[in-house]
């Protein structure tokens, strides 16, 4: 008798699981058969930089490791005195590197001689008011002599947080615009948004230049910046 009913309580439960599998099916195929359209768009904004961000070194070489960096902290001081003031708040100057290492030159013959000790301190410096940026340059310049090297200067845009929601804004038209016209062309209507992801695109930085005016004074032309949002979306459609 105990083996005809584990035969009947096997064959049981296949037909339970089966009678399972048959109800699941048509939740698991529905959601495989949403209707959709997906569509990637992108939204972009020109925007004038208000801030510029400067990298300056001061570098010396002297006869020996602490007089070069005796000489250069001379230097940077000098730099440092000369932002604070024109306008440039000490937050907004920071040391990128320190560094003091023994230079050489070399001869013909494979062999090398000591030139002395060079030592660097290198600033990055943001400079918030864009306008006053060329004054700021001449007078870190004027400061370091020709210890200093200005390597960079860059406008740039201070808070980007107003432009990237106009250029959301415009991601957003243009996503739907093209989402319209493909629902047009297929003879649907658009529904609900199902999903919406968003990544920020590269920002087109223009290129600055540095020149002088009529004064000899550095002017920093700012140029304009593209602000980009890149967004797909993804409809229902009836």
């Amino acid at each position: 008798m105990k083996p005809t009913y584990m035969k009947k309580f096997a064959i049981a439960s296949i037909a339970l699981s089966l009678i399972g599998g048959v109800a699941l099916a048509p939740a698991s195929m529905a959601a495989s058969t949403t209707r959709a359209i997906s569509v990637n768009a992108e939204g972009t904004v020109k925007v004038t930089p208000d801030a510029v961000r400067m990298s300056a070194t001061a570098t010396v070489v002297a006869a020996t490791n602490k007089a070069a960096l005796s000489e250069t902290g001379k230097i940077a001081a000098a730099v440092r005195a000369a932002l604070l003031d024109n306008g440039v708040a000490k937050t907004e100057i920071a040391t990128q590197s320190i560094t003091s290492y023994p230079e050489y030159t070399y001869t013909p013959d494979g062999g090398s001689q000591l030139v002395g000790y060079r030592a660097s301190q290198s600033f990055v410096v943001t400079i918030k008011n864009a306008a006053n940026a060329g004054v700021v340059v001449d007078a870190v310049v004027a400061a370091g002599g020709d210890n200093l090297q200005v390597t960079g200067v860059s406008p740039f845009v201070l808070d980007a947080s107003k432009s990237s929601l106009s250029a959301r804004t415009v991601a957003v038209k243009n996503a739907r615009a093209k989402a319209l016209s493909y629902a047009k062309l297929l003879g649907v209507k658009l529904g609900r948004v199902i999903t919406l992801s968003e990544s920020s695109g590269p920002s087109a930085y223009p290129i600055m230049a540095v020149a002088k005016d009529s004064a000899g004074e550095t002017v920093i032309d700012l140029g304009q910046q593209d602000v980009t949002v890149s967004i797909s979306v993804k409809w229902s459609i009836n």
